[in-house]
Formats: C-alpha cells, structure tokens, sequence
C-alpha cells in the first residue's frame, strides 16, 4: 500500500444523526416496482448483448482431424498422423505450402520427391482444400497438444 503526501493524516470523527427509513407495502410501492424493474432491466440488458454476439461454430471443424478427411489449409501437421507415411515430412510440406484453393495444388509443391507424391497420390481422397481461417493459422506447426 503506498501513501502520498506528508506522511500523517488525522481522522475527523462526524457524528450525524441516524435516520430511519421505513416503508410498508401500501407506501410506494409503485417506487418500488418501478425501481426493481429499473435494476433487472439494466442487468438483463447487460446479459443479452453477450450471448447475441457469440459466433457460430467453425463447420469445418471435422476436417481438422474429427473425421476421414483432412482440410489441407487448416489442419494441423499431427493431423497428418492418420496417414502412414505422410506425417511428418509429407504434412510439414502441405502445412508451410498452403493455402491452396484444390487438392491437386498440393502434388505442385517442388519439394516433394516421387515417392512422397505417391504416398500422397494415396490418400488424395481423403484431403479437402477448404477455405483457409485465421484463428487455425497459428497452430498449424504446433497446436500446444502433446501426449
């Protein structure tokens, strides 16, 4: 806790008188109801706003490794891990290539040997090229899940 100032300060005892407040039910009760409809209206409208603007789930979500296939602009390179063969080396490569706007733009990359772009030829059935997101860009190398 910090001061300010000299260092000392003096407390001023102020005695005023109590005074009572009182109301019955047949006094004010119009103030009454009017207040409380005041205070639950205020915090029913500062609840309302906040579940208006929650935003719908991400529809691709099944493509980031909830399902057979794979979304080549989203996913995450551990995705790849459902393909023998195509995790890591394969992944790493589709992963820092992207975005692309088709599946066949994958077989494109330059640094994919003939034995890689067969694995992949493989399983080209189970990659989908969706339309790439923002929020999922940051964890396509590292997600933060570890065993």
């Amino acid at each position: 806790m910090a001061f300010v100032g000299s260092g000392s300060f003096s407390v001023k005892k102020v005695s005023t008188p109590a005074t009572c407040v009182r109301m019955s039910a047949e006094e004010n009760s119009s103030e009454r109801r009017d207040f409380l409809k005041t205070v639950l209206g205020a915090a029913l409208a500062m609840t309302v706003p906040a579940s208006a603007m929650a935003e719908r789930e991400y529809s691709g979500v099944p493509y980031l490794g909830g399902s057979d296939k794979v979304d080549v602009n989203n996913a995450n390179i551990r995705v790849f891990q459902k393909f023998p063969g195509m995790y890591p080396n394969i992944g790493r490569l589709i992963v820092k290539n992207g975005p692309y706007k088709d599946v066949s733009e994958v077989f494109k990359i330059e640094e994919l040997s003939a034995a890689q772009k067969e694995v992949l030829k493989k399983y080209e059935n189970n990659l989908v090229a969706l339309e790439p997101r923002p929020e999922y860009e940051i964890d396509k190398i590292n997600n933060g899940l570890y065993r």
